[in-house]
């Protein structure tokens, strides 16, 4: 059966949407050139405002991170989790084991490497409450630590994941962060000004996740191979890692989702599993499987404890409130920043998935593999500062964090080889992020073309040395703490465009659930009796037949319809002789679906009527439909037989019983 695609005016080609590239682009190199120009006095103002909004905000952040989390859980165990991000017959663009590898590749970046050791010992030291360097903080560390990289920040990839796609492939809105407003300001509002603004926000708050991204793998990098080949520390080393990181990463986005960034996905599991197996069997094994299942089970003890944990009644509320504007805080908004290209990623890789299997693989694929990497590369840790004496790890730490992966290394056996393959790790986790950010960025910036229509290449290497540049002023500059600082102020209003999209999201899904449960009502009491009785007859027609059939009969048919309904006011879009073997009709509705009838010339294999004999190959004939498709897809009814009178009443008696349909919904 070929897959007829919903019917649509004809796709614009790709091409640059000027508001939302220039505004975005002019807002990120305004910022930078602010940062350098001042940086002592730009670091003043936003270290104040990050400490204010601690303060201020805190509590809605604790508030607002919890709630993504039951809502993206409550819709994957609801009636919804069944719904299709897609057509009825759309079926997902890639097998299970390449949609996980990029799933787990898309949100676990370089930052493992340099938080992996680094944080549990931070918080072993610098607690936000109790004594700092004791047991009880050793163990408190690894459930912060847990908390800060678990199911919450998945929860908010996933929720953008299926804003993006649930309008993108069953709405035929674009690829966009805009497109989850459709159901709550309707479709005029969605290419307008609030939908710039949405894309314009959201791109500049990735941005900033990019270039602190790309900061943090060009210190890691860099800080591997000056201890791999005693160098010191300079800027010209940052820059070459920086140059050299970008470019490869920019040869990987051009070459796009289904080459460059899948592949890079596989290798960094390879990789990153590797290292991983290495630590845990050459490290004290035993220590490690124990500290792992007792980290999971802290984590989940007090997973709804710390979610709203703001330490009010901690002796020391100063120290506790620098703590979660440094940590905690940092981190939510550190999620949100990259959500909107990580989660637009998922989307683009899960056509054809339903809500139920984008959340379980979001919240689940990634998260087994972080949690088991922080835990025992921090007891490890852990275990190497509190019983073997390793003080200068532990001064590492805290004091120039990519460094203290390495140093962790050096107790290890063969521990130039095992660092030099950290460093290739540190090297190529930094892709896959890097690359699908410009890609994202990249379509963003773009209107026109099909859905999931990647943008062209220029604009993706455009994007990339934007991003590059950024970072190596602000590095060179040594206000990158700055950055980091912005991406906390950033994720505070882009939060609050999350809330919405939970809004727009669960309305589309309420609403569509109603519509399918209608539509099957309606088929129940037999609306196709004509066309059901039609199709039991032996009839397997030809090719030729039915497109015969399509010229004569469906062709003037849909065009008496198109003028029917445009005599009753409505704005008809009409794919009438532009394809012979697709053909249909469009119309726009001021609230919910656009009405949607296409008639597809569709192949089937006809059923044997005897078992081929032995030696024989299956000699099946093909016969041919005149297929029926709606907004959700095949109708599953036959036109072959239809006068043109009544395949105009079809459409519009489909048409009627649609708008019917929608005003039942909406009132």
């Amino acid at each position: 059966m070929s897959s007829a695609s919903l019917i649509k005016t004809p796709a614009e080609r790709v091409r640059v949407n000027s508001v939302v590239f220039y505004t975005t682009a002019l807002l990120i190199l305004l910022l930078t050139a602010l940062l350098i120009a001042a940086p002592d006095t730009a670091g003043q103002i936003l270290g104040q405002a990050q400490a204010w909004l601690s303060r201020s905000f805190g509590w809605y952040y604790m508030l607002v991170i919890g709630g993504y989390l039951l809502f993206v859980i409550g819709l994957a165990f609801s009636s919804y989790g069944k719904l299709k991000l897609g057509g009825k017959d759309d079926k997902p663009d890639f097998s299970y084991g390449a949609w996980a590898g990029m799933l787990f590749s898309s949100g676990i970046g370089i930052s493992l490497l340099y938080f992996g050791a680094s944080e549990p010992l931070d918080h072993y030291f610098n607690p936000p409450a109790g004594a700092p360097a004791s047991l009880e903080a050793a163990r408190q560390g690894m459930q912060l630590t847990f908390l800060h990289w678990g199911l919450h920040g998945w929860a908010i990839y996933a929720l953008v994941g299926l804003a993006v796609a649930y309008f993108a492939y069953r709405h035929n809105q674009p690829l966009a962060l805009r497109s989850a407003l459709y159901p709550l300001v309707g479709e005029r509002w969605v290419k307008g000004a609030a939908g710039h603004t949405v894309d314009i926000f959201g791109m500049f708050v990735t941005l900033l996740g990019l270039v602190t991204n790309l900061g943090i793998g060009a210190m890691q990098v860099s800080s591997g191979l000056e201890y791999l080949f005693g160098m010191q520390h300079s800027n010209t080393n940052l820059l070459m890692v920086i140059l050299v990181m970008s470019t490869v990463a920019t040869i990987a986005a051009v070459s796009g989702v289904e080459n460059g960034i899948r592949r890079l996905s596989n290798l960094n599991i390879l990789l990153f599993s590797g290292l991983l197996l290495f630590v845990l069997l050459f490290g004290d094994t035993l220590h490690l499987l124990n500290g792992f299942v007792q980290n999971i089970g802290d984590y989940l003890n007090g997973v709804i404890l710390k979610t709203f944990d703001l330490y009010v009644y901690e002796g020391n509320n100063a120290r506790s409130e620098g703590w979660l504007g440094l940590w905690t805080l940092f981190y939510w908004a550190w999620w949100i920043s990259w959500a909107p290209f990580v989660g637009m990623f998922i989307a683009r890789i899960s056509r054809g998935r339903t809500v139920r299997e984008l959340v379980a693989g979001v919240l689940l694929i990634p998260l087994g593999f972080t949690l088991a990497w922080l835990s025992i590369f921090g007891n490890t840790a852990l275990d190497l500062v509190i019983n073997h004496g390793a003080v200068e790890l532990g001064r590492t730490a805290v004091e120039q964090p990519a460094m203290s992966i390495y140093q962790l290394l050096e107790h290890f056996p063969a521990a130039k080889i095992v660092v030099g393959v950290a460093v290739f790790v540190g090297f190529v986790l930094f892709l896959t992020p890097a690359d699908s950010g410009a890609v994202m960025m990249a379509n963003l910036s773009c209107k026109g073309g099909d859905v999931d229509e990647d943008a062209p290449h220029w604009l993706r290497i455009l994007w990339s040395a934007i991003i590059t540049l950024v970072t190596i002023g602000l590095l060179l500059v040594g206000n990158f703490q700055a950055m980091q600082t912005m991406v906390v102020l950033a994720g505070l209003p882009f939060s609050v465009v999350l809330v919405v999209f939970m809004f727009g999201l669960f309305k589309a899904m309420k609403q569509d659930t109603q519509v399918e449960q209608e539509q099957a009502e309606l088929a129940a009491r037999g609306r196709r009796g004509f066309s059901e009785r039609l199709t039991q007859l032996d009839l397997q027609p030809t090719q030729a037949m039915v497109q015969r059939f399509m010229d004569k009969q469906v062709s003037p048919a849909l065009k008496e319809a198109a003028v029917q309904l445009q005599g009753m006011g409505l704005q008809v879009q009409s794919r009438v002789g532009q394809s012979r073997e697709a053909m249909g009709l469009r119309i726009e509705m001021e609230e919910g679906n656009p009405f949607v009838y296409e008639v597809s010339l569709d192949g089937y294999l006809a059923a044997p009527s005897e078992a081929p004999a032995q030696g024989e190959g299956d000699v099946r004939q093909r016969y041919y439909r005149a297929e029926v498709y709606l907004h959700n897809g095949s109708q599953e009814y036959d036109l072959m037989g239809f006068t043109v009178e009544q395949i105009t009443r079809d459409v519009l008696d489909q048409f009627e019983s649609h708008r019917q349909l929608l005003g039942r919904v909406y009132s």
